[in-house]
């Protein structure tokens, strides 16, 4: 059998840096793969391009991104904009970005994928595993199921954004998310 050369989608650094270090504390043959068409301005996209850039850096961990398509994403998402956050737009944005990801694994020599997209608590992990189902099933590639938010990596997680001082965003990305953020921070 040959090496794992595991894909790992990253949403965000904040979401990434606790699963970042462990996979490089423990040998892991890994590169962090940043495809992101869902944030809202390039403004925000370049900001978390950056921090996610950085964690790899301090890591030591290959770091590869695809282009930024917010046209794309609109379109797969089009029609779904009144749905709630873990609603139909959050299946469509995810089976893309999942799709995507396996895609690039399946023609760069990668024998699994994986991703970050369920490590917030703001987001449901079967919704992400039924979106990587679909593009595991398309490609060919496996996906590693691996719930990101156990094994002390929650607190990891929240160590390295405090240590690093990363950029920590209240929302996915997507203006839909923004919005519901802002609203539910009025209403708080």
């Amino acid at each position: 059998m040959s090496e794992e050369n595991l894909l790992l989608l990253s949403c965000c650094a904040p979401c990434s840096c606790g699963v970042i270090q462990k996979l490089a504390g423990q040998k892991r043959r890994f590169t962090v793969l940043f495809y992101n068409p869902n944030i809202d301005c390039s403004q925000e996209y370049e900001k978390r391009l950056r921090e996610n850039q950085r964690v790899c850096e301090r890591f030591g961990v290959p770091f590869v991104t695809l282009p930024y398509e917010p046209q794309a994403w609109r379109a797969a998402t089009a029609g779904l904009e009144r749905e709630p956050e873990r609603g139909k737009r959050c299946s469509a944005c995810f089976e893309m970005r999942l799709r995507r990801a396996a895609r690039y694994a399946k023609e760069n020599g990668f024998n699994a994928f994986s991703s970050v997209l369920g490590v917030s608590r703001h987001k449901d992990l079967e919704q992400v595993n039924e979106a990587a189902a679909h593009a595991e099933a398309e490609s060919g590639v496996p996906y590693d199921r691996t719930n990101w938010r156990k094994g002390g990596n929650e607190i990891l997680r929240h160590e390295l954004i405090k240590e690093m001082a990363l950029y920590n965003q209240r929302y996915c990305g997507c203006a839909f998310s923004r919005a519901q953020g802002e609203k539910n921070e009025k209403d708080a």
